[in-house]
Protein backbone atom coordinates (compact mmCIF):
# COMPACT_ATOMS: atom_id res chain seq x y z
CA UNK A 1 0.00 0.00 0.00
CA UNK A 2 1.31 3.28 -1.10
CA UNK A 3 0.20 6.54 0.95
CA UNK A 4 -0.98 9.58 -0.90
CA UNK A 5 1.22 12.65 -0.95
CA UNK A 6 -1.13 14.80 1.37
CA UNK A 7 -1.17 11.88 3.78
CA UNK A 8 2.55 11.63 4.15
CA UNK A 9 2.48 15.95 4.36
CA UNK A 10 0.02 15.97 7.10
CA UNK A 11 2.03 13.24 9.41
CA UNK A 12 5.42 15.31 8.79
CA UNK A 13 3.41 18.61 9.57
CA UNK A 14 1.94 17.25 12.35
CA UNK A 15 5.32 15.75 13.34
CA UNK A 16 7.42 19.03 12.80
CA UNK A 17 4.59 20.68 14.92
CA UNK A 18 4.61 18.26 17.72
CA UNK A 19 8.50 19.17 18.21
CA UNK A 20 7.97 23.02 17.62
CA UNK A 21 7.75 24.12 21.49
CA UNK A 22 7.02 27.78 22.10
CA UNK A 23 8.11 28.63 18.15
CA UNK A 24 5.03 28.94 15.71
CA UNK A 25 6.44 28.27 12.41
CA UNK A 26 4.28 29.83 10.05
CA UNK A 27 3.08 27.33 6.64
CA UNK A 28 5.69 29.04 4.61
CA UNK A 29 8.48 28.07 6.61
CA UNK A 30 7.46 24.45 7.62
CA UNK A 31 6.79 24.01 3.45
CA UNK A 32 10.22 25.64 2.95
CA UNK A 33 11.89 22.87 6.25
CA UNK A 34 10.57 20.31 4.11
CA UNK A 35 11.07 21.35 0.51
CA UNK A 36 7.62 21.31 -0.65
CA UNK A 37 5.22 23.49 -2.89
CA UNK A 38 3.46 26.17 0.09
CA UNK A 39 0.26 25.21 -2.12
CA UNK A 40 -0.03 21.41 -1.77
CA UNK A 41 1.28 22.01 1.79
CA UNK A 42 -1.65 24.82 2.52
CA UNK A 43 -4.52 22.50 1.44
CA UNK A 44 -2.79 19.85 4.11
CA UNK A 45 -2.83 22.29 6.76
CA UNK A 46 -5.91 23.56 5.54
CA UNK A 47 -7.33 19.84 6.50
CA UNK A 48 -5.63 19.42 9.84
CA UNK A 49 -7.16 22.73 10.59
CA UNK A 50 -10.99 21.54 9.81
CA UNK A 51 -10.03 18.21 12.04
CA UNK A 52 -9.09 20.04 15.05
CA UNK A 53 -5.25 19.15 15.22
CA UNK A 54 -3.47 22.73 14.72
CA UNK A 55 -4.77 26.12 15.08
CA UNK A 56 -3.78 28.68 12.28
CA UNK A 57 -3.10 32.26 12.98
CA UNK A 58 -2.99 34.05 9.71
CA UNK A 59 -0.19 37.81 10.08
CA UNK A 60 1.84 39.11 12.34
CA UNK A 61 2.84 37.02 15.55
CA UNK A 62 0.75 34.20 13.81
CA UNK A 63 1.41 30.82 12.64
CA UNK A 64 0.82 26.94 13.36
CA UNK A 65 0.56 25.42 16.67
CA UNK A 66 -0.20 21.78 17.73
CA UNK A 67 -3.54 21.47 20.07
CA UNK A 68 -3.55 19.01 22.39
CA UNK A 69 -6.09 16.73 19.91
CA UNK A 70 -3.04 17.11 17.37
CA UNK A 71 -1.12 15.75 19.70
CA UNK A 72 -2.57 12.62 21.23
CA UNK A 73 -4.63 12.12 17.47
CA UNK A 74 -3.98 7.96 16.14
CA UNK A 75 -1.65 8.06 13.35
CA UNK A 76 -4.21 5.55 11.97
CA UNK A 77 -7.33 7.85 12.12
CA UNK A 78 -5.25 10.77 10.63
CA UNK A 79 -3.99 7.94 7.76
CA UNK A 80 -7.57 6.70 7.49
CA UNK A 81 -8.44 10.83 6.96
CA UNK A 82 -6.16 11.22 4.50
CA UNK A 83 -6.65 8.20 2.48
CA UNK A 84 -10.57 7.62 2.94
CA UNK A 85 -12.19 4.35 3.32
CA UNK A 86 -12.61 3.74 -0.35
CA UNK A 87 -11.33 0.26 -1.86
CA UNK A 88 -7.48 -0.63 -2.62
CA UNK A 89 -8.96 -1.67 -6.19
CA UNK A 90 -11.33 0.21 -8.00
CA UNK A 91 -13.51 -2.59 -9.33
CA UNK A 92 -16.46 -0.85 -10.03
CA UNK A 93 -14.54 1.49 -12.32
CA UNK A 94 -15.14 2.22 -16.03
CA UNK A 95 -14.39 -0.93 -17.23
CA UNK A 96 -15.88 -3.55 -14.22
CA UNK A 97 -13.87 -6.19 -12.85
CA UNK A 98 -15.74 -9.71 -14.90
CA UNK A 99 -14.94 -11.34 -11.49
CA UNK A 100 -16.92 -8.57 -9.34
CA UNK A 101 -19.50 -10.89 -8.06
CA UNK A 102 -17.48 -13.85 -6.87
CA UNK A 103 -13.92 -12.63 -6.37
CA UNK A 104 -12.43 -13.12 -2.85
CA UNK A 105 -9.73 -11.05 -3.64
CA UNK A 106 -11.55 -7.65 -2.42
CA UNK A 107 -12.05 -8.71 0.96
CA UNK A 108 -8.79 -10.08 1.41
CA UNK A 109 -7.52 -6.63 0.37
CA UNK A 110 -10.21 -4.59 2.47
CA UNK A 111 -8.89 -7.11 5.29
CA UNK A 112 -5.37 -6.29 4.89
CA UNK A 113 -6.47 -2.43 4.45
CA UNK A 114 -7.96 -2.47 7.55
CA UNK A 115 -4.93 -4.21 9.20
CA UNK A 116 -2.64 -1.54 8.44
CA UNK A 117 -5.25 1.27 9.46
CA UNK A 118 -5.48 -0.65 13.01
CA UNK A 119 -1.80 -1.88 13.47
CA UNK A 120 -1.30 2.33 13.52
CA UNK A 121 -4.52 3.59 15.58
CA UNK A 122 -2.55 3.05 18.75
CA UNK A 123 0.34 5.26 18.23
CA UNK A 124 -0.04 9.28 18.57
CA UNK A 125 1.84 11.51 16.59
CA UNK A 126 3.48 12.71 20.39
CA UNK A 127 4.71 9.11 19.78
CA UNK A 128 6.19 9.48 16.56
CA UNK A 129 7.77 12.46 17.24
CA UNK A 130 9.64 11.37 20.25
CA UNK A 131 13.55 11.51 20.35
CA UNK A 132 15.26 10.66 18.49
CA UNK A 133 12.76 11.42 15.62
CA UNK A 134 12.30 14.85 17.21
CA UNK A 135 15.63 16.09 17.40
CA UNK A 136 16.40 15.20 13.47
CA UNK A 137 13.37 17.29 12.42
CA UNK A 138 14.65 20.30 14.20
CA UNK A 139 17.86 19.97 13.02
CA UNK A 140 16.40 19.70 9.66
CA UNK A 141 14.28 22.77 10.30
CA UNK A 142 16.71 24.88 11.06
CA UNK A 143 18.93 23.83 8.33
CA UNK A 144 16.34 24.93 6.25
CA UNK A 145 15.76 28.23 7.68
CA UNK A 146 12.75 27.88 9.54
CA UNK A 147 13.00 28.97 13.53
CA UNK A 148 13.23 26.00 16.42
CA UNK A 149 12.02 26.40 19.86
Amino acid sequence: MRLLRSTDLALRVLMRLAVAGESTPTTRDVAAGMDVPYTHLAKVVAELQHMGLLTARRGRGGGLNLTEQGRTASVGAVVRAFEGDGDVVDCEGPTPCPLNSACRLRGALRRAQEAFFASLDPITVTDIAAEPTGALLLGISRAAGTPGP
